[in-house]
């Protein structure tokens, strides 16, 4: 009797997967699923809920995918509204640190600058260690631990709501004075505000409308405007528009646009910015 060196045969009469084949299965599932969760991945694959963990334990540690509480996700997923920032901070890494790296060259030493929550703009943040002398405001709670003590001469953080997913505030772009409890506006130099969706018809927007509307104030507070986002990010809707996409003087990315994004931008005479090596 022969027996078959990579499978062997389920109850039903079907081919069950031994190890090595059950994990370059589940690693398929999971890139073309973009998120799944561990109950979903035992019934597809008729094994036990603590063998899919372990599993996934071991695609996570290989950097085949990202393990999430109760699941996983492909490295190339787009991020849902509720997805954490751990999650998120390992999503699309390559892109964002060299949109970070691009972006920071942006600043100026001795200037004021707005950061808004985001994996991207704290990628921003690690590249900006050359700099001196900044005065720095930004939503993020995670920002003020990325930033070198020598980048800047003052550092705040805007009040508000807390949103645990993001780890950032969302409220006005304002702090209230001592005396008097005045609310005392902002100005800025540069916001350098990260978004989760570019596209013609929906200009820079977000899943989150009152996140929108304080990256709004932040814009509106700011004489120069870049907007960043890497490529899977084009051609994207999201719910709330925080602007259109000849607001920015910047568009910072990994990658060239799409052409009818690119015309655009070009039209309204916003610089875009993407590593020489992606020009096509």
């Amino acid at each position: 009797m022969t027996t078959n060196a990579t499978s062997t045969t389920d109850r039903d009469g079907s081919p069950r997967h031994l190890p090595a084949g059950r994990k370059a299965v589940l690693a398929a599932y999971v890139q073309e699923a973009g998120e799944v969760t561990v109950a979903e991945l035992a019934e597809r694959l008729d094994v036990s809920t603590d063998t899919i963990r372990r599993d996934l334990d071991r695609l996570d540690r290989d950097g085949i995918l990202i393990r999430t509480h109760g699941g996983a996700v492909s490295l190339q997923s787009l991020p849902q509204a509720d997805t954490g920032i751990d999650v998120r901070l390992r999503l699309q890494a390559s892109a964002k640190e060299t949109i970070g790296a691009l972006a920071a060259t942006l600043v100026q030493d001795d200037s004021v600058v707005m950061l808004n929550a985001g994996t991207t703009t704290l990628a921003v943040a690690r590249h900006m260690s050359e700099r001196r002398g900044l005065t720095v405001a930004t939503n993020s709670l995670r920002i003020p631990a990325e930033l070198s003590s020598n980048t800047y001469r003052d550092l705040y953080v805007f009040g508000g709501t807390y949103h645990q997913v993001a780890q950032a505030t969302i409220g006005p772009v304002s702090f209230q004075t001592a005396v008097g409890g005045k609310k005392l506006g902002v100005q800025s130099d540069l916001a350098l505000l990260a978004v989760g969706a570019v596209s013609v018809e929906g200009g820079y927007s977000t899943s989150n409308v009152a996140e929108a509307v304080m990256m709004s104030e932040m814009m509106t507070n700011a004489s120069r405007v870049a907007f960043l986002a890497d490529s899977s990010k084009f051609g994207r809707r999201l719910f709330a528009q925080v602007a259109e996409l000849g607001r920015a003087d910047y568009f910072v990315s990994d990658a060239p646009p799409p052409a009818e994004i690119a015309e655009v931008l070009a039209a309204n005479g916003v610089q875009v910015m993407y590593p020489p090596a992606s020009a096509t």
